[in-house]
């Protein structure tokens, strides 16, 4: 009789029922479920797929899950059971509807291998390869090829947890096959955060962003989303040939918008507007007649620049016809590059940032005040001259 009501009991499921039950226990061979009957209805992990095989890392005794009917009793008298494709097929749809929306999401790194990292959708394992990968993409290192592989592998473990945001860029469900890109969904965040930012723009805005990449012309700043150029004239009031010798990549800096240029989406930045404007307060520090120290920065035919001492934002010119009594045909015939002269200002024009400056009008007698009251005042520490006596006079004299 009990025989009879046991057979009943198993044959109320056929081959191909899904089901959900509850994990009882996790052996190393099968999975005991219960399913709601007398014995409890197992997975054989042996005759599990690969797509379904790596979905058991996740599970734990207590969880649902579910599951379709092999065969309503096995040699034992259980319920044969497959965790099989049912148990991913909501991952799997997920996965698919990122694939055709093309929409960026976030994943969380579940490990790596020797390409790449390792991203779950659910149960669904996805994979983005080394060439997908944005983050950790540093310098290989030094050494061979065996050396390099060991740097980027420890980088890559060392993001397991990380949050990355990623797109499925390709998908075959029959071959258990999820690639995602980091570096497309990137490209497509940053269009999005340039739009963001051009529409929240406005000239006179600060900034803080990094410095990406360096040219001849000038320095692109991420701003966090969106690049913006720094030109070679807005980096530095002093003259600088190359944004090399100012900035480095990965520095931060502090930047003010001067122009937006929505229809061509570009952004121009200022680095030196940030700073006091040297050129504002010149005639306070120099007058016409004084004597100066300057250093030679540059030959042109028509004469030579020069960096005034202690004050490097402050460049002058000394025409060709101001280097020497005698005729010059070329300033390089009197000075070069990297020469310290002494020099006189003739010309302070600080609207048009312009110091004229002269070599030969050093020594002229017409200046021999100027430069008396020059070196009185450098010898008293700046201040002004007089002519008024010392207070220590001696004691007053008697009666």
């Amino acid at each position: 009789m009990q025989e009879l009501l046991d057979a009943q009991d198993f044959r109320q499921f056929k081959r191909g029922d899904m089901l959900r039950g509850k994990i009882v226990r996790i052996e190393a061979s099968e999975i005991l479920v219960d399913v709601g009957t007398k014995s409890e209805g197992v997975i054989s992990l042996r005759e599990m797929d690969s797509a379904t095989s790596e979905a058991v890392v996740d599970l734990h005794e207590g969880d649902e899950v579910q599951a379709v009917v092999v065969s309503p009793e096995d040699r034992d008298g259980r319920v044969a059971l497959a965790l099989g494709r049912s148990h991913t097929d909501r991952d799997w749809k997920d996965a698919e509807a990122l694939f055709q929306s093309q929409d960026v999401f976030e994943g969380v790194v579940a490990g790596h291998n020797k390409g790449g990292l390792i991203i779950k959708i659910g149960k669904v394992r996805g994979f983005v390869p080394a060439s997908q990968l944005v983050s950790a993409r540093g310098g290989e290192g030094e050494g061979g090829e065996e050396s390099r592989e060991a740097s980027k592998e420890k980088r890559w473990a060392a993001m397991t947890g990380q949050t990355l945001q990623l797109k499925v860029i390709e998908l075959d469900r029959q071959r258990n096959r999820l690639i995602l890109s980091e570096r497309a969904a990137m490209r497509d965040w940053r269009k999005t955060q340039k739009e963001r930012l051009l529409s929240e723009l406005k000239e006179g805005d600060i900034r803080e962003g990094k410095v990406i990449s360096l040219a001849d012309f000038g320095a692109f700043i991420d701003l966090g989303g969106a690049d913006g150029l720094v030109h070679l004239s807005e980096i530095s009031w002093k003259r600088v040939n190359h944004p090399r010798e100012v900035l480095k990549v990965g520095q931060i800096v502090k930047a003010q918008v001067i122009n937006i240029d929505t229809e061509r989406k570009r952004i121009g930045l200022s680095l030196k507007r940030l700073e006091m404007d040297p050129w504002a307060s010149v005639e306070k520090r120099y007058k016409v007649g004084q004597l100066v120290e300057g250093t030679i920065t540059k030959l042109a035919k028509f004469g030579a620049f020069a960096r005034v001492k202690d004050d490097e934002e402050i460049e002058g010119l000394i025409h060709v016809s101001e280097l020497s009594d005698g005729h010059v045909n070329h300033p390089k015939e009197v000075v070069h590059e990297g020469q310290v002269v002494t020099l006189r200002i003739i010309r302070i024009e600080p609207e048009e940032r312009r110091l004229g400056l002269s070599l030969k009008r050093v020594a002229k007698g017409e200046y021999a005040d100027t430069d008396w009251q020059q070196g009185l005042a450098e010898a008293t520490n700046g201040e002004p001259p007089t002519d008024e006596p010392s207070g220590d006079s001696g004691p007053a004299p008697e009666g």
